[in-house]
């Protein structure tokens, strides 16, 4: 038996249960989310080369432009500091035009590959200064986890997939290639061209393959990682019920749930007995629903002000009984028939209200 105990203890520590919403927002705030970076590179990598094949020419004509100008116009031009300076300032104008297109094209091809694998985080937590971060040891641990040995593997298959891609397209392009010296310049920069594009769409696709074997890997470690003891679950909801404020915030969120339930019954009644302001008890007595009359709400002090407040807003008829509320509100709950102690009191209260209303 005690071998038993040690074991069962033992294993209490294990985690083995998934993790709480709670864990999961708590980490996601720290940064620790699933999100493999290869999904990165492959959506980058693909967008770039879409881009070159969409404004090549664009391209193309920018770059000849800026060597055309540099060889033909700048090349003249006598060596002063004006001239130096708006040489340079239209060279700057001329690279902005060139790359800007690019840019923007990379900005948001990272933000929607983020995006797709997490959703919109802003965090500043995995920025913070940890000394835990440069701990040799825990760097030599992780350099022979099994993590290492994913990454290993997964770079030897990236080098492979992309290598095995790239050598088909120009294998399978070999013959024009050898060609190439019996056409011109323009036309040997145009196949060229082509090739390195369609290269880059091959490999692209082949990463982003894989980079989608690797986010599914991410999120598995991303899990594990993320998994709780039986232990942490008792002290996660030992912690939430014990924090005051969330407890107070409750209490009061049913409580006022509950006042508004009540104070929508109030004009369905038939009575309101009071103490006349300390206790409100609304009374209502339906033969279809219950065989006696019944209590739809009840309260005091402000509650019960509230309470006279709805009924004489809404006409119903309020009876000053400082006995008769007090017990009321004392034994019968919210929506429960009265006792038949007080079905003597009750009926001499509902027959006076009837009869003033000519209802007998």
């Amino acid at each position: 038996m005690e071998w038993l105990s040690l074991n069962l203890q033992y294993f209490a520590g294990e985690k083995t249960e998934k993790a709480t919403p709670k864990k999961r927002q708590d980490s996601r705030k720290k940064g620790q989310v699933a999100k493999s970076q290869d999904v990165n590179t492959a959506i980058l990598l693909f967008a770039m080369f879409i881009l070159f094949y969409v404004m090549g020419g664009y391209l193309k004509e920018r770059l000849l432009a800026i060597y055309e100008k540099g060889f033909v116009e700048y090349i003249q031009w006598d060596v002063t500091a004006e001239t130096i300076e708006s040489m340079f300032f239209q060279y700057t104008i001329d690279g902005v035009m060139l790359l800007l297109p690019i840019m923007i094209v990379a900005v948001i091809a990272g933000l929607a590959a983020n995006f797709l694998q997490i959703g919109f985080l802003f965090t500043t937590e995995p920025l913070k200064f940890n000394l835990g971060k440069i701990n040799p040891l825990k760097g030599a641990k992780k350099i022979f986890s099994g993590r290492a040995l994913v990454e290993l593997l997964k770079s030897l298959l990236k080098i492979t997939v992309i290598g095995t891609l790239t050598f088909t397209v120009i294998w399978l392009n070999k013959d024009e290639m050898m060609l190439m010296s019996l056409k011109s310049v323009d036309a040997a920069l145009g196949f060229f061209g082509q090739m390195t594009i369609t290269m880059g769409i091959a490999a692209s696709i082949g990463l982003l393959v894989i980079s989608v074997i690797d986010y599914i890997y991410q999120r598995y470690d991303h899990e594990k990682n993320i998994k709780m003891s039986k232990q942490d679950i008792k002290d996660e909801h030992k912690n939430m019920e014990g924090d005051p404020q969330i407890k107070s915030k409750v209490k009061e969120r049913q409580r006022q749930m509950a006042n508004s339930r009540m104070m929508s019954e109030v004009p369905d009644a038939d009575v309101v007995i009071t103490n006349p302001t300390h206790y409100s008890i609304a009374v209502k007595y339906d033969e279809n629903k219950y065989d006696a009359p019944y209590v739809v709400a009840k309260g005091v002090d402000y509650i019960a002000l509230k309470i006279r407040e709805v009924a004489n807003y809404h006409h119903i008829p309020m009876v000053e009984n400082r006995p008769l509320a007090r017990s009321l509100y004392a034994k019968v709950e919210i929506g429960e028939v009265i006792h038949e102690d007080f079905y003597q009191a009750v009926a001499e209260v509902l027959a006076y209200v009837y009869r003033i209303q000519n209802k007998v």
